[in-house]
């Protein structure tokens, strides 16, 4: 082959490869348009539109005339003591589950890792609670607390041999304490299972040597197990806090939110807002207010995510 005909060759590939750098960029998103288009469709026009009705006196027996607020309802809200109790409760209550639950799943999964033989069954045993619909769930502690015929009540019978009529779904403490044990026996295999496979997944390296220096089993695990699960910890609490905060279904279920507002949360006065009381605009006005601050909250649990492996790299 001459000199010519390779420069000739070289040429033509020289002039070809832009358009097929082009190609290959715009490539993927040829493949992930029908998937976006769905997202636009679904989510995105869906909330701009949500958006726009927050900003305005939509009720459902208002709809032919429809007047603009601007920031009303949000200033509304701010108004309302009863948007403020259920605010905090549900910060008070995403706080407690979320902590009791790694707490438990801590403990559960570092137990089942020491755990040789039928271990698989272990974790099948610990993930039925996961296998329920969160209204089933609703249904069954409602049925456990319930003040006449409740399995609980009925237990402390027999243990006391004294009839005890505990109004749990009543009183405000109580019916608190109660959707926080339901919802703690639902969500905690699932922090057993993340911080499980966090744990096995460790490096067995400076266990091994922490075990030569005579280091305790306390020891290894808060110098050693602890800091190296932090990025599964973060995971775990940043998506079971995202997902408390929005609890509904067991909360409807089994008090509703009442009575008189007293285990009233966040998503369910939304609901009572939105559809008993028909009032839309103040719905998506509350809504928006608590998709802005869990967007912030999860992107701090995220810088926390990546500061921690950052961190265990350094280490």
């Amino acid at each position: 082959m001459t000199i010519e005909q390779i420069t000739g060759r070289l040429t033509t590939i020289w002039k070809i490869r832009p358009s097929l750098h082009r190609e290959q960029l715009w490539l993927p998103f040829f493949f992930l348009a029908p998937s976006i288009l769905v997202m636009v469709l679904v989510i995105v026009l869906p909330m701009l539109y949500s958006f726009y009705i927050s900003l305005t006196d939509f009720t459902l027996t208002t709809a032919a005339n429809v007047n603009f607020v601007g920031l009303a309802n949000y200033w509304g809200l701010f108004q309302d003591p009863i948007f403020w109790q259920a605010f905090g409760r549900t910060i008070l209550f995403v706080a407690l589950a979320v902590n009791i639950e790694l707490l438990l799943g801590l403990i559960i999964a570092h137990m089942m890792a020491k755990v040789g033989f039928g271990r698989d069954f272990l974790r099948t045993v610990i993930m039925i609670p996961m296998m329920f619909a969160p209204i089933l769930v609703g249904f069954q502690f409602k049925w456990f607390f319930n003040d006449q015929v409740g399995l609980v009540n009925n237990l402390l019978w027999t243990l006391t041999g004294q009839a005890h009529i505990i109004p749990w779904l009543v009183d405000q403490r109580l019916g608190f304490i109660a959707i926080l044990v339901a919802e703690i026996w639902m969500s905690t295999p699932f922090m057993v299972i993340i911080l499980q496979a966090g744990i096995l997944s460790l490096p067995r390296e400076p266990f091994e040597a922490a075990e030569v220096d005579g280091a305790s089993e306390w020891q290894k695990f808060h110098h050693l197990t602890l800091p190296m699960l932090m990025p599964f910890i973060y995971t775990a609490m940043a998506i079971r806090s995202l997902d408390i905060a929005r609890i509904y279904d067991v909360v409807s279920i089994m008090t509703g939110g009442g009575p008189g507002h007293r285990t009233e949360l966040i998503w369910t006065y939304i609901n009572r807002l939105a559809f008993t009381g028909q009032k839309f605009a103040l719905g998506s006005a509350m809504s928006y207010i608590t998709v802005v601050l869990s967007a912030l909250f999860t992107c701090w649990f995220f810088y926390n995510v990546i500061n921690s492996r950052w961190s265990g790299e350094e280490k």
